[in-house]
């Protein structure tokens, strides 16, 4: 009969074994002096830090820093159902929005946790590894706002390049690429749940699809960045294996306080606190910022960019007067629509917190671990608000089978910042905002989704009891739902934009389409804060994609060299 102790009791040792003695050793080896110059800084270990810091050590002649203000990742980091868990843990720089006026009324403080990585992996780290690369369009549409050279036929290769999608149905179908570092495949776990969640958007009109192929709107089970049922973070696709380069030398706890520039406008050096001491280091030829969209923002305004009025105001020096944090962009959500089912198949934690199903996970990569955060399925649909004649839907559904009500305020309530009362004040500034997010949850969606056949099997019903602050509205209708989508209210943890890429004549642009930071020598930017617009999708596969773009354009890589690959003769015209 298999053991029933505690996961903490019997398996947390054995899977810190399993997982890290590898890491613990390369880091010991690593621990050499820091020298005073190396050829390109980066700051920020995550989603395209760590890719830069291999692409860009490819060059043995070529001294590579890489400082990450975190450290290594842990067990934890490793499963993809504890995704939730590691908000507000260590590895979380555990930032607040600012208190919302017409929106998170039911959070405390009306203030929604926005949870960005620390540590080597960066987001890549906590994220819930939803492999999405947004719609096609959306980089088209960045090229239309002068950011040339970043349309779709453009990236399109360099998604192809990191990607090794492990899945034959889906690998081989011509929008996928194969033998790159990431592992990109399905769950090794499904539950009924998934499955059913598939079948009700048939139902619906919406197919199952590869939403990163041809066709974006529908309903899927989705790819996820796992190897092997566990986590496939950037610091495990991109670094782990090479961490023997010579030339590579990667510094973690290493917090960047500030980029030094000199009186010819060039970047010359990196200030960080290190083991107790600040430090400073020199680029031969380039730092690149990776910090993220709130990281790298701040850094470059301690350091003297930014908006004039706001640096001078906080006693800062102005060396470049940009528009920078000025583009801030993130998804909006809400998880307002519940329902009940009568069978097992829900996550709650102690649940799945079984020594057997960590043995499980460990020996064969299955079992309901290998769960995407336990999200079991995506829907990409069009509200009324959208143009019905492409395919460029503007809401996503995240079938999570959990929700506040269910998992004993243990998981969910903590990480999205519930108070223990929630009630309605007033509504979104713009009316079509919570309009689309409205009709994103009415009946004719999410809840018939819920209530349609393939569901019937579990005699699913709506969770019955009003929502707290929305009794006085007639339960399903539009007031009811527009109500909760107030009250109720989260980020989807995707901000971008706050170092705008584009044209340099645009008064609105940090860094032009080579993402070099306007006005200042050999310092660029790489991450998703230089997303003209927000894509449609989870955001951590593009920012992956920039990350590999971004080495190319400061290698001088011609972009024909890329396309001229094998993997350019994958078809996405039709996109």
């Amino acid at each position: 009969m298999p053991s029933l102790l505690s996961f903490e009791q019997v398996m947390l040792p054995l899977l810190t074994a399993f997982f890290f003695r590898a890491w613990d050793r390369q880091f010991e080896m690593k621990q050499r002096r820091i020298e005073s110059e190396y050829d390109y800084v980066i700051v920020g270990a995550g989603s395209a830090g760590a890719v830069l810091a291999n692409r860009l050590s490819e060059d043995v002649l070529t001294k590579v820093l890489l400082l990450e203000a975190g450290g290594l990742p842990d067990v934890m980091t490793e499963v993809p159902l504890f995704a939730g868990e590691l908000q507000q843990s260590s590895f979380d720089w555990g930032y607040t929005t600012e208190p919302q006026e017409t929106a998170c009324l039911g959070q405390v403080e009306r203030r929604s946790h926005w949870p960005r990585g620390k540590g080597l992996g960066g987001s890549s780290l906590i994220n819930y590894m939803l492999y999405v690369r947004g719609n096609s369009r959306d980089y088209d549409n960045w090229v239309q706002q002068g950011a040339h050279g970043w349309s779709w036929k453009d990236v399109f290769p360099y998604f192809l390049k990191s990607e090794d999608n492990r899945n034959p149905d889906i690998a081989y179908n011509g929008y996928h690429g194969r033998g790159g570092p990431l592992t990109v495949e399905t769950p090794a776990y499904i539950s009924p749940l998934g499955h059913r969640f598939v079948e009700a958007g048939k139902i619906l009109g919406y197919p199952n699809v590869d939403i990163n192929g041809p066709i974006q709107s529908g309903f899927t089970v989705p790819q996820g960045t796992v190897r092997n049922g566990a986590r496939c973070s950037t610091s495990k696709a991109y670094l782990q294996d090479i961490m023997d380069r010579p030339n590579l030398k990667v510094l973690i706890n290493a917090h960047v306080t500030k980029i030094y520039i000199d009186n010819k406008r060039r970047a010359r050096a990196v200030q960080f606190d290190y083991e107790g001491l600040s430090r400073t280091v020199f680029a031969r030829r380039e730092i690149v910022l990776a910090a993220g969209a709130i990281n790298t923002p701040q850094l470059l305004m301690l350091s003297g960019i930014g908006v004039r009025n706001h640096l001078e105001s906080l006693g800062l020096p102005v060396i470049a007067d940009l528009p920078v944090g000025l583009n801030l962009q993130d998804h909006v959500g809400s998880a307002g629509v519940h329902f009940l089912i009568d069978k097992p198949y829900s996550i709650i934690l102690p649940r799945y917190k079984k020594s057997y199903l960590i043995h499980d996970f460990l020996l064969r990569g299955g079992g309901p671990l290998t769960i995407l955060g336990g999200c079991e399925g995506l829907g990409f649909i069009k509200t009324p608000f959208a143009n019905a004649s492409e395919d460029f839907p503007d809401a996503e559904i995240h079938f999570i089978s959990s929700s506040p009500s269910s998992d004993g305020g243990r998981t969910i309530r903590k990480v999205q910042g519930i108070g223990s009362k929630v009630c309605i004040y007033i509504y979104f500034n713009h009316p079509d905002d919570i309009k689309t997010l409205r009709d994103g949850m009415s009946l004719k969606i999410s809840i018939n989704v819920g209530l349609s056949e393939p569901f019937k099997a579990f005699n699913t019903t709506l969770f019955e009891p009003p929502f707290p602050g929305c009794e006085k509205h007639q339960m399903w209708g539009d007031d009811y739902l527009e109500c909760v989508a107030k009250t109720y209210s989260i980020t989807i943890y995707h901000p971008v934009g706050t170092c705008k890429m584009g044209d340099p004549s645009d008064p609105t642009t940090v860094v032009d389409s080579k993402l070099r930071v306007k006005g200042i020598k050999s310092l660029r930017v790489a991450d998703a804060s230089i997303m003209p617009t927000i894509v449609s999708g989870n955001t951590n596969a593009p920012v992956i994609m920039i990350g590999e773009k971004a080495a190319d354009l400061i290698r001088g890589v011609i972009p024909n060299e890329v396309n001229d690959k094998k993997w350019s003769t994958t078809k996405f015209s039709v996109l």
